[in-house]
């Protein structure tokens, strides 16, 4: 009896490629991948430059995504084309920004190490351990400083990478989204684990009392209001929900909203305060 080709596909292990394999399908991991480059392009003052440099980030990220299947799956040929695509879209819109602003290979070396600690944890299938997800983390939040150093306000800086609120914008998301690793984690994959429970709640505690402290040294201005706003807004959500949690399961979904909730927050922090 000859095989159908459905059959012969399983048998193979050889699916054809489809519309999941092309796009990152968590809407919480795409807003916080591009939320730091675009606030950097508002603190940085945006222009033609900053927008150009979002585009080329975003191709970077779904570089990142379809390659990483590529390689968690040993090469499977039904991630190639989506990886093979965003790359050459890659060079089309990265090639044309090098050449006229070669000033970005300054972060060269810093992207070198991430990108290769990045596919080193999809072959090894850590992209979900904690030092994958800080992997990320630190790619994403960086691209505030990268992107607000070519923005219309970085000709009047002394050096543009430390333009405006370049810095803080990166460690302000970077303290956000590490946190939004361990409160997911709390969530789903490590559920129910008292040392990631504490290591959750001492992180959002410490983020809140550092942005308390800035508010009073300040002089109880405006400028550090968001900032403390979110930081207890993370702190109730990362205590509140796995105590919900553990009485009624909640689903994944969950979780994903909240987050989308707390990177808007993010955000809407940054750019009204640096």
């Amino acid at each position: 009896m000859t095989s159908s080709p459905h059959t012969q596909t399983t048998r193979t292990g050889a699916r054809p490629t489809t519309a999941r394999d092309w796009i990152p399908d968590q809407p919480g991991a795409w807003m916080m991948a591009l939320s730091p480059a675009l606030a950097g392009m508002i603190v940085g003052g945006p222009n033609l430059t900053t927008l150009w440099l979002l585009v080329a980030w975003t191709l970077c990220y779904c570089v990142q995504f379809t390659a990483s299947r590529w390689l968690t799956s040993r090469f499977a040929r039904r991630y190639l084309p989506p990886a093979a695509t965003y790359a050459a879209a890659l060079v089309v819109v990265g090639l044309p920004f090098l050449i006229m602003h070669p000033t970005v290979l300054w972060w060269a070396p810093l992207y070198a190490v991430l990108a290769a600690l990045s596919f080193a944890a999809a072959w090894l299938r850590r992209e979900r351990t904690l030092w994958g997800n800080a992997v990320a983390v630190v790619a994403a939040c960086s691209m505030a400083m990268v992107v607000a150093s070519f923005g219309s306000r970085a000709a009047s800086a002394a050096h543009p990478a430390l333009v405006n609120g370049g810095p803080p914008a990166a460690v302000t998301f970077l303290l956000v989204q590490f946190g939004s690793v361990l409160f997911v984690k709390t969530m789903i994959r490590e559920r129910g684990k008292r040392a990631y429970l504490l290591a959750s709640w001492g992180w959002h505690a410490a983020l809140l009392a550092v942005a308390a402290v800035l508010w009073a040294v300040l002089g109880f201005g405006r400028p550090f209001v968001m900032p403390l706003i979110l930081c207890v807004w993370l702190l109730a959500r990362a205590v509140a929900l796995p105590l919900i949690a553990r009485r009624r399961r909640l689903k994944p979904i969950v979780a994903g909203v909240v987050e989308i909730v707390s990177s808007l927050l993010a955000f809407a922090a940054v750019v009204m305060t640096f």
